[in-house]
């Protein structure tokens, strides 16, 4: 048996540590108009949000085709490969995971193992690099078994600020009225995913407070947690000085936990807006170590 792990490019994963447990990528696009670029390959996320600052309507955003997953569980085969276990990001929030299975009945030869992580951004990476970290020491059911304790709320979790409520405005998701009373008032929505969904967790006043609620609940957590390998990410969409800053903050508060530096790509950053920051976690041991 000889296993393969692939995730799609919302994990946001480093390359350099891609490479080092050889994980594979499948990329979700950005559309602006007629052109279609593939997040992190054809667009980098500092262009997108150069991009989308001067336009009136969001991009789209498009999951990989099965066609396109099709040829890399071809490509995949064609190296040796019996099974691959697929970390993709929630299910109630893009199709990545339906074309993948779609794909997976498309190939013979080759098992595919589609986990649906129920979250998104470097937390769905957790469980990609703990299933490319253990794959060779684990029985396949064994490991699938664990990713999907490892994904439940109460191990991995996370918490996101939106900065400006524009881009939910741009989507359609807000009012114009509702938009500009948010805006008006300084409202800063906290979110959660629950039940595989974005929802609001709590709406804050301003940023600052916003953070430190989040920093309030996240060490609540880590009492729950207390004594086990927790791994932290902030991730940011295109203001890493702020993330930075949190993270020195809540290293601080928190010697015991691992923080790492993440962003949140196109295809995320599409629908949460410039300025947004993340606070994830999980209490499996991985190697996020470049």
């Amino acid at each position: 048996m000889k296993i393969a792990v692939v995730t799609d490019s919302t994990a946001y994963l480093p390359e350099a540590l891609k490479d080092k447990y050889d994980i594979r990528t499948i990329p979700l696009s950005v559309v602006f108009g007629d052109e279609s670029y593939k997040e992190d390959e054809e667009i980098k996320p500092e262009e997108f949000y150069d991009m989308i600052r001067n336009i009136d309507e969001l991009p789209r955003t498009s999951q990989p085709s099965i066609g396109d997953y099709i040829l890399l569980l071809e490509s995949l085969k064609g190296e040796g490969y019996t099974d691959v276990i697929s970390v993709h990001l929630s299910s109630r929030i893009s199709g990545t995971c339906q074309n993948a299975v779609s794909a997976g009945d498309s190939v013979e030869g080759i098992g595919l193992h589609v986990i649906d992580s129920e979250v998104a951004c470097y937390v769905q990476g957790f469980l990609a690099l703990y299933a490319a970290q253990n794959k060779d020491y684990m029985q396949l059911e064994a490991l699938i078994d664990t990713l999907e304790l490892m994904k439940q709320k109460k191990n991995t979790n996370a918490y996101f600020i939106v900065e400006t409520l524009t881009n939910l405005q741009k989507g359609g998701r807000l009012s114009n009225a509702q938009a500009m009373l948010g805006s008006m008032l300084k409202v800063k929505p906290v979110l959660e995913f629950r039940d595989a969904k974005i929802v609001p967790y709590e709406k804050i006043r301003t940023r600052k407070k916003a953070m430190k609620r989040v920093e309030t609940q996240f060490a609540k957590e880590m009492e729950v947690h207390r004594g086990k390998p927790v791994t932290a990410v902030v991730i940011h969409a295109n203001c890493e000085a702020d993330a930075l800053d949190w993270i020195e903050t809540l290293k601080q508060k928190h010697p015991e936990v691992k923080f790492q530096l993440s962003y949140f790509g196109p295809v995320i950053g599409t629908h949460i807006g410039e300025g947004a920051l993340g606070l994830g976690y999980t209490v499996y041991d991985v190697d996020t170590d470049v």
